[in-house]
């Protein structure tokens, strides 16, 4: 049962949500960063909406090149005890040599994030479908929109006194693609469309009203290795059908619809057979899209934001909305509702909810139009693949931290090899990158490939268990996260200067530092992080253990080992939160990763309330750190300045994210592209996500015990209402706010439920 705590009104009178939840552009896409993504978590597609040529970029989310490897280095484990050494005298430039000899994979690893032809692989585009208009040379009155509330994509212009609608959309039905073209003139309509990829095809068959392609990726050994397939369907009412040179040639046609599906053998299933099914039952486009929107409104509606504007500027086109949000964001707050819900539609359309075969988003979400993607659009598990999923529990989309979790289930069985070879240990260790494959092993060097994550994935097992207190997901993760403590506890070594109990060897992810001898250096023992995450795993499984009653003997040692961790911060001379053991010189003291602020964000060790001082020292780091980086470290910043209840602050760095990624003479920088896709740059979609995440932080907190109403409200948010966000103990909460205050709220949860609810700076008591 449930019940709803209301102060001052009931929910059912909340106002309406004015809200305009569409990206539209007045042009066709000249680059695929201004296309917009459509997608269900299996497939995606990306029109440019093209007057002549309609060109769609095509995707399928386990599209991987490689295949599975073992590139452990089982000799590793004798090594660890000299590189130990080498660290407990200071002599950490030699150490880290050692760790580049032994501390790495085998084998080509990432291929340096060139792996397409190696075996572990990448993430690949699927191909593209051509579609050239046969008769339309001259245009007017064209707009080109996505709108956020249906999850559908659509395009229209004229030619004169003729016009003419396109309109796409991928089910969250079926698995499937659907493109309608229309015009208000009966015979208007003549295409060609054919489908290209530029590698690995093996059959492209063109019969009638269908195209079927076939084919395998690389398995990175010089063979032949994950099989595909995508099927495309012509159904036209009134036009004729013919086929030339691969191509679909339909003439005199008033409306034209096409389906579009694509699978891989990944699942376990016959590609070709999959979408041949797919597309083989007569389909209806007025159906299939009344199911899609029943589908995608059931998850998307969950929650609605309004701030509201004097002025309104939705009757701008959106690239232009962001080149003003930059010189003044005040002036445009529905853009931030629109970039919230941008984050919440990219997670249901890149992930799949359902289904155990389901994968995560990569580090480009679904959508890719190269071959070579950047950096293997893998998962790299230093922030990046973490950051996708920090929005989708506290943004009501709780379901689709699923296909992550299972992810991390995967991996954690491929992390048990892995924690043998480098440290002859019990329990499982993943170190910063994995794949659809499993990869757990460090990567090939030392200063970015050398920090281990499995403790960083159980902070999401843990935070799903929180907001969703599913005793039986507990139960079912418990091991996991016992084994990842195991790990941790059996390697663990005594720093001889301070007598704490740290990791070792390890970095600060992707940073370095001098040493008083002059060189510089990455590996070290306990930096920041590690000492945070280490404390947070222990802490999460004694509390597992006490809700499960498990009386586990190994958790009963974690609570006595929890006084040999280092504290979780330490703040330097300075004042400044340190990120590693010893103080030392900085080599770029703006460096794109924050992670010593772990204690801030994910975790809830850093509390202006509980913890002053240590604020204090995490708000002179960011001060020093600075305001830039790439795009999805402004958005871990949004993050880090809501956790110290800095609104304005918070809205500065989301203002910096959301800075046009394209200057007017071509040069890219870090921001946001015109299709609102985050700039790292080239795109990483970990920025969008974080971005919506940072947003919801600034309406509500939970990680303190308590429910946190309007943190960090900016000044410029004087009025708005929020319906529908996710908090800590499986409850959703409502807020209604004037002049910056709250007039009022609801809270919905288990009857009988105790909580704590911090209304406008007080604490209050309440029992739902």
């Amino acid at each position: 049962m449930k019940n709803i705590l209301t102060i001052l009104m009931c929910v059912c009178c909340l106002t309406s949500y004015a809200q305009d939840l569409k990206l539209w552009y007045d042009k066709p896409a000249k680059i695929w960063e201004e296309t917009l993504p459509l997608g269900n978590g299996w497939i995606g597609m990306m029109p440019n909406g093209g007057v002549q040529e309609e060109n769609i970029v095509l995707n399928e989310i386990s599209m991987w090149s490689g295949s599975p490897q073992d590139p452990n280095n089982y000799n590793a484990y004798k090594k660890v005890s000299s590189i130990q050494e080498l660290l407990f005298q200071g002599k950490n430039d030699e150490a880290e040599k050692l760790v580049n000899q032994n501390f790495v994979c085998v084998g080509a690893g990432s291929g340096h994030g060139n792996g397409a032809k190696v075996p572990y692989g990448c993430f690949q585009n699927l191909g593209y479908l051509n579609i050239h208009f046969l008769n339309n040379a001259t245009y007017t009155q064209y707009r080109r929109e996505l709108d956020l509330e249906t999850g559908i994509a659509s395009s229209h212009y004229s030619n004169q006194d003729t016009s003419y609608f396109r309109e796409y959309f991928v089910s969250q039905d079926k698995n499937i693609g659907a493109m309608r073209f229309s015009s208000n003139k009966k015979f208007a309509i003549d295409i060609a469309l054919h489908f290209y990829r530029d590698e690995n095809v093996k059959t492209h068959t063109v019969k009638g009203n269908t195209i079927l392609v076939e084919g395998n990726l690389p398995n990175g050994y010089g063979g032949e290795g994950l099989r595909y397939a995508t099927k495309f369907l012509v159904v036209n009412k009134d036009g004729k059908i013919t086929n030339y040179d691969n191509q679909i040639i339909v003439k005199g046609a008033q409306e034209i619809v096409i389906y579009y599906t694509a699978s891989t053998d990944y699942y376990e299933h016959h590609p070709t057979q999959y979408v041949e099914n797919q597309l083989s039952e007569k389909l209806d486009y007025a159906t299939l899209k009344k199911q899609h929107l029943r589908k995608y409104k059931e998850v998307f509606d969950r929650v609605k934001l309004n701030i509201e504007n004097d002025t309104v500027q939705s009757h701008l086109p959106t690239d232009k909305r962001l080149a003003n949000f930059f010189q003044n964001p005040a002036k445009d707050n529905n853009l931030a509702v629109l970039y919230y819900q941008f984050g919440r539609y990219l997670t249901i359309s890149s992930t799949a909810r359902d289904s155990d075969k389901a994968l995560p988003p990569n580090l480009q979400g679904l959508w890719a139009h190269q071959i070579q993607t950047p950096w293997n659009g893998d998962y790299h598990l230093n922030v990046n693949a973490q950051m996708n999923h920090w929005g989708v529990e506290v943004n009501n989309l709780s379901e689709y931290h699923k296909p992550f979790i299972n992810l991390i289930k995967r991996v954690a069985k491929e992390g048990e090899k892995t924690a043998k070879a480098y440290y002859n240990a019990p329990g499982w260790v993943v170190y910063m990158m994995t794949n659809v494959w499993g990869y757990s092993a460090p990567g090939e060097h030392a200063s970015w490939g050398a920090s281990t994550a499995s403790g960083w994935l159980c902070n999401h097992l843990w935070e799903h268990y929180l907001f969703t207190k599913d005793k039986a997901y507990l139960n079912e993760v418990y091991p996991i996260l016992k084994d990842a403590a195991l790990f941790y506890k059996n390697t663990l070594v005594q720093d001889p200067k301070t007598k704490y109990w740290v990791t070792s060897p390890s970095v600060s992810p992707e940073n370095g530092f001098r040493l008083p001898n002059g060189k510089v250096a990455s590996v070290v023992m306990g930096p920041t992080i590690d000492n945070q995450i280490v404390r947070e795993l222990y802490i999460s499984v004694i509390s597992a253990d006490s809700i499960l009653q498990k009386k586990d003997q190994f958790a009963s040692a974690l609570k006595n080992d929890l006084n040999l961790l280092p504290p979780a911060v330490v703040v330097s001379k300075d004042g400044r939160v340190m990120e590693w053991l010893e103080d030392y010189e900085e080599i770029e003291p703006q460096h794109r990763h924050v992670s010593h602020l772990y204690g801030l964000y994910p975790a809830p060790f850093i509390s202006p309330i509980t913890t002053p001082e240590w604020a204090s020292a995490a708000r002179r780091t960011l001060e020093v750190r600075g305001d830039g980086g790439t795009g999805w470290s402004r958005a871990w910043k949004i993050l880090f300045w809501a956790r110290l209840h800095d609104g304005d602050h918070a809205l500065e760095i989301l203002r910096q994210l959301l800075k046009p990624a394209i200057n007017d003479q071509g040069k890219i920088s870090a921001g946001t592209y015109p299709n609102l896709f985050c700039a790292h740059p080239p795109f990483q979609i970990d920025g969008n996500f974080g971005g919506s995440a940072g947003i919801a932080e600034m309406l509500v907190q939970s990680h303190e015990g308590f429910i946190h109403l309007l943190p960090a409200l900016p000044a410029a948010w004087k009025k708005g209402e929020v319906k529908g966000l996710r908090v800590r103990g499986n409850m959703t909460v409502d807020i209604r706010w004037e002049d910056n205050t709250i007039i009022k709220y609801a809270v919905k949860g288990p009857k009988g439920q105790k909580i704590q609810v911090r209304v406008n700076g007080v604490n209050e008591n309440k029992i739902l």
